[in-house]
């Protein structure tokens, strides 16, 4: 869904329709775009429910007026101990996505420490302006009254069957009373009573009660009981960690994206870098020169990745030499060359009147099934990602930050404006937004336009193509790499990119990504 340039108090972009308008409700109400995008987080936990929860974690990356833009990481945290691997609840699924499968680990000895509450509190605390119960109130309502089960959600559910099949209290998430057995149908209303009163209850008491007090000694008495490995020591010393973002200047804009230990922010601006002398503004979207250079930022990207121990134990010291500009000289010459001659995760993005921007990505892996009794809330299972463990299942350090995909994005135009995205998609994420920023920054396009051209994605040697490209491009890939698989329509596959542009004089448009159920909602002044 796309919303064209206009003016009003603010604007949202998020995966499901009554997101965004919580979103909206706030910035009417008089919140800045931290209340709204904090009021959206709560309502996408409502709405989409098998890709954000409050057992989860995320990013937010904070542009204030005038301020350097913040990360605040309130991703998930190891457990400060590990339980024999027979001894722990962990086993595998395999989602199906019709073109692919994937296989997943779920189970209590899949949960980190998550740390969406805290992220919303300590958000709160030093960004916004309203209360914490009118943040939360749209999302109570939404979790009482019922959200509309729209398409794409009874689709990811049906994707992801096999994690609700395993717990009755994870199905309930998704079904209606008339049903209770099955995945509602679409067009449906879902109500989760249970989140609603938890909220309330966490308005009311504060973070403490999910980290310290009633919810938390639940939740590590039923890993003590039933195979986790999370503690009340784990829980209370959990904390939200606030960094500066990372800064890169290309293709005539400055960017700024999520900040190590999570690499893919420096991922992300190393494919711009890779491709700043490529001159694609004189060449056509979906050309050969186009598709190629695409094509081989990510595969050096994934090089850089790989070589650099980025995707095992990442270092911040380490990282910030990725963008030195001697180092990124010696990776154009080594790499450029020779090629052009040869997951849940959901995103939302809000911008108000006064020039703030908030871009927020947050996941629940997909869920580890279970539910913590009397909440609405199924925990993650990060230890069983396998996107998170390239070491293999079991060796994470102890009491470690996890790293983390999620790339929520803010790129300044030279004539003042702005952007502000992100996008779900597991290893997909960092090409996802890579290719809209090129899209937006190199080729001119309308964000609504560079949000919905088809994508790509290399894994590997695997290519991976949406449908759309024009043949002679497609067959120059596949020359190259002819692993790979062309799907026959846009795929949640390639991310779910939902964006918004702030004009230097202060206009709005908003892009939600189809091939997430996107959606905008633009809100009005108050005098109308």
């Amino acid at each position: 869904m796309e919303l064209g340039m206009v003016k009003a108090a603010g604007i949202a972009a998020s995966g499901h329709e009554q997101t965004s308008a919580a979103a909206r409700e706030l910035l009417e109400a008089g919140g800045n775009a931290f209340d709204a995008a904090l009021g959206a987080l709560c309502a996408t936990c409502v709405c989409e429910p098998m890709l954000a929860s409050l057992g989860g974690g995320g990013f937010l990356l904070a542009q204030a007026v005038g301020e350097d833009p913040l990360i605040y990481d309130f991703f998930t945290q190891t457990p400060g101990q590990k339980k024999p691997a027979d001894e722990i609840d962990f086993h595998p699924i395999i989602a199906d996505f019709g073109t692919a499968t994937q296989e997943f680990h779920i189970g209590m000895g899949s949960m980190a420490v998550p740390g969406v509450v805290a992220g919303i509190f300590t958000v709160h605390r030093e960004r916004c302006r309203l209360a914490i119960a009118d943040i939360i109130a749209p999302a109570v309502r939404l979790a009482r009254e019922g959200v509309l089960f729209n398409e794409f959600q009874n689709y990811i559910s049906h994707i992801l069957l096999p994690i609700l099949q395993s717990s009755p209290a994870a199905l309930d998430l998704v079904t209606v009373p008339e049903a209770p057995d099955q995945i509602a149908p679409q067009g449906s209303l879902l109500r989760n009573p249970d989140l609603a009163d938890t909220l309330e209850a966490l308005a009311r008491e504060g973070g403490e009660l999910f980290y310290q007090g009633e919810l938390a000694r639940r939740l590590a008495s039923d890993c003590a009981d039933r195979g986790g490995m999370l503690t009340l020591k784990d829980l209370s010393a959990y904390r939200v960690e606030i960094r500066k973002a990372v800064r890169f200047s290309s293709h005539g804009a400055e960017f700024m994206l999520n900040s190590p230990p999570s690499p893919s922010g420096t991922l992300v601006a190393f494919a711009l870098a890779m491709l700043e002398q490529v001159e694609l503004k004189d060449r056509a979207w979906g050309s050969r020169r186009h598709c190629l250079s695409i094509a081989n930022a990510m595969c050096t990207a994934s090089q850089l990745r790989k070589q650099s121990g980025m995707g095992r134990h990442p270092d911040p010291v380490a990282m910030e030499t990725v963008l030195l500009p001697e180092n990124l000289r010696q990776w154009r010459e080594s790499a450029m060359p020779a090629a052009l001659c040869t997951r849940g995760t959901t995103h939302l993005s809000v911008a108000d009147a006064e020039g703030n921007l908030a871009s927020l990505s947050v996941s629940n892996g997909e869920g580890c099934a279970y539910v913590l009794p009397g909440t609405g809330i199924m925990m993650n299972n990060m230890l069983g990602e396998e996107d998170l463990s390239p070491d293999g299942f079991h060796q994470w350090p102890v009491n470690r930050r996890m790293a983390s995909m999620m790339c929520p994005a803010i790129a300044r135009a030279p004539d003042g404006g702005s952007v502000a995205l992100g996008s779900g998609g597991s290893n997909r994420i960092r090409s996802a937004i890579m290719q809209v920023l090129v899209n937006l920054f190199e080729l001119g396009m309308p964000l609504e336009r560079a949000v919905t051209a088809p994508r790509m994605h290399l894994e590997g040697d695997h290519l991976s193509m949406e449908d759309g490209f024009p043949d002679e491009s497609v067959s120059a890939l596949t020359e190259i790499w002819p692993d790979h698989r062309i799907w026959p329509e846009p795929n949640l596959f390639f991310g779910g990119v939902h964006a918004v542009e702030r004009s230097a004089d202060g206009r709005f448009r908003g892009a939600g990504d189809p091939r997430r159920g996107g959606s905008v909602a633009l809100a009005r002044h108050s005098d109308g």
